[in-house]
């Protein structure tokens, strides 16, 4: 979805997170129904929405109506005007496919570790857009209740790009799966990990939210089993980060190697990884007691 939704579609200051829609991934999804998939996973996350999946409902024939019977307008910021849901026009196809969803996060939809709450921020939400989100998404979480007698509100994962899990719950009746998982499973990890004395894991930032399933969570929890340690190299680490240590992560490491922007940080990531996974690799040496050639 972030290749239709995301946020590295959209310029730093032009964010905007009340009207910002998810359509663009509902229409994905009517395509891939036209080249006749009856099996589809879709990737959430990265959004740059807080719609909770309206405009992806809309794009597949789901109608957003206001008490004058008039359809609302796109974006989360809107939702708060919602009286009717009228699901008769959706594309029947949908009940004929079988939808996985990957997410990396268990968020609730609404509240303090919700969608508007955790991730508006990093859309460009004010904490006055954050309440007005929540309440919004709250309201829309009740008509959904309401009138389809599907309770998404507290469901773990619905808060998932801004809401968009909690929508393909309510209409499109698809099952959300840890992401990692999903990939884990795929490369056999399991049997791989009993045959390693080490795991590498990462990502760009490491902190709270990671915690809530995010990759290297899934990771170390994988190779906790098995009792094999978990190191993970990040872009940078903030607060939060330290709740891993009981998911199966034994040390954390930044590449930042002194204070710098995002933007510089961007330009010389390639560098700052070499770097750090090389001293890394000296310091495990130095502790084993015998030299692990490392070919970067």
């Amino acid at each position: 979805m972030a290749e239709a939704s995301g946020l590295t579609l959209i310029q730093k200051d032009r964010l905007d997170p009340l009207n910002a829609t998810t359509y663009g991934t509902g229409e994905l999804i009517k395509c891939a129904l036209d080249a006749g998939c009856k099996k589809i996973i879709l990737g959430i996350g990265g959004s740059a929405t807080n719609d909770g999946g309206a405009g992806m409902a809309s794009a597949l024939g789901v109608r957003f109506l206001n008490a004058d019977g008039d359809e609302l307008a796109p974006g989360g910021g809107y939702l708060q005007e919602l009286d009717k849901i009228c699901i008769e026009h959706i594309d029947k196809r949908i009940y004929e496919t079988e939808i996985i969803v990957a997410s990396d996060v268990t968020n609730p939809l609404c509240g303090s570790t919700g969608a508007s709450a955790v991730f508006g921020p990093q859309k460009g939400a004010t904490p006055e857009m954050v309440e007005h989100l929540d309440r919004s998404l709250s309201h829309y979480a009740s008509k959904i209740k309401e009138q389809l007698s599907i309770s998404i509100r507290d469901f773990p994962g619905s808060g998932a790009a801004g809401g968009l899990g909690g929508g393909l719950i309510a209409f499109l009746q698809a099952k959300l799966k840890p992401g990692i998982d999903i990939i884990l499973d795929l490369i056999d990890f399991e049997n791989e990990v009993k045959k390693a004395d080490l795991v590498i894991t990462g990502e760009g930032k490491t902190d709270i939210q990671t915690s809530y399933g995010k990759a290297p969570m899934g990771v170390g929890l994988r190779a906790k089993k098995h009792g094999v340690p978990v190191i993970c190299i990040s872009g940078s680490l903030d607060q939060g980060h330290e709740n891993l240590e009981k998911h199966g992560i034994c040390a954390f490491f930044s590449i930042m190697d002194k204070p710098q922007s995002l933007e510089v940080a961007i330009e010389n990531t390639d560098r700052l990884m070499e770097e750090t996974v090389k001293t890394l690799w000296n310091y495990i040496s130095y502790l084993t007691g015998k030299y692990i050639p490392l070919l970067l």
